[in-house]
């Protein structure tokens, strides 16, 4: 197999466990799960409210769930181009996080509003370590061209 294809295949693993964390049990405070937002307590006798965070949270763990079975569409189907440019894609894509996800986590952060303290830092490294899982398998491809 491939290094483009076991870095999209690690990819949909560890993004499958997230998707499993947000439809399961979306209040933990592991992996995706929202838990670590310090205002779901605030809103759960708010009905409306807690339906549409719960709504928000199942809706983003589908679009998760979709973007993973079409990796594995490219995975299994997909020509050594199409996966090429799945991963550049990846990389890009992936790197949006840090133009406004990251500061907003970030700025909760540092209100006190994310528990455990310091969170907004682990969800950053959990993202350049994905960006570092399709940067360094990129390299490897082009490396053994």
């Amino acid at each position: 197999m491939d290094i483009l294809s076991i870095s999209i295949i690690i990819f949909c693993i560890l993004e499958s466990l997230n998707v499993i964390i947000l439809y399961f049990k979306p209040t933990s405070k592991i992996g995706n799960g929202v838990g670590v937002f310090n205002i779901l307590e605030d809103i759960k006798n708010d009905t409306p409210l807690n339906l549409f965070i719960h709504y928000l949270i199942y809706w983003v763990a589908g679009v998760k769930l979709i973007f993973i079975f079409l990796l594995m569409v490219i995975v299994f189907t997909g020509s050594e181009l199409t996966k090429l440019f799945t991963v550049i894609f990846m990389i890009l894509s992936i790197s949006t996080y840090f133009i406004k996800l990251h500061p907003i986590i970030k700025n909760l952060d540092e209100l006190g509003k994310i528990t455990p303290k310091g969170y907004s830092k682990t969800l950053k490294n959990m993202i350049l370590g994905f960006l570092s899982l399709f940067t360094i398998a990129l390299f490897i491809y082009f490396f053994n061209k």
